[in-house]
């Protein structure tokens, strides 16, 4: 066997050292080099970006309404509901009261001025 068979895979180079800093402040990270174009980007890729943000944001408004619009959807409901309930007891107790044609015929009344007023 020779030499370069037994050690395929040379081990890595270890890191350089930069040795003591000038300064002595060993704790702190070294500093790179300033380059104040570094982070500019062209203006084909801000439009690009924005266009990307006011797709997203126009995908997330229509979800918001769409989840607004379940709510309120649901809230009518429960009003309709309770409003429905309230007339039905309120017919009861008048039932109660009365005689069984004449509420009926009030009832009739009552949707026909309903219908007049909405």
């Amino acid at each position: 066997m020779s030499a370069d068979q037994a050690d395929p895979a040379p081990t890595a180079a270890p890191t350089k050292s930069l040795g003591m800093r000038k300064n002595g402040k060993q704790w702190h990270e070294p500093k790179k080099a300033f380059r104040p174009n570094s982070g500019l980007t062209p203006y084909e890729k801000r439009a690009k970006q924005r266009v990307e943000m006011a797709a997203v944001k126009a995908k997330e408004k229509e979800m918001k309404d769409e989840k607004e619009a379940e709510r309120q959807r649901k809230i009518q409901a429960i009003k309709d509901k309770r409003a429905a309930k309230e007339e039905k007891e309120r017919y009861e107790t008048l039932q109660a009261k009365m005689h069984k044609k004449r509420v009926e015929r009030l009832k009739r009344r009552e949707k026909r001025n309903k219908m007049l007023n909405s």
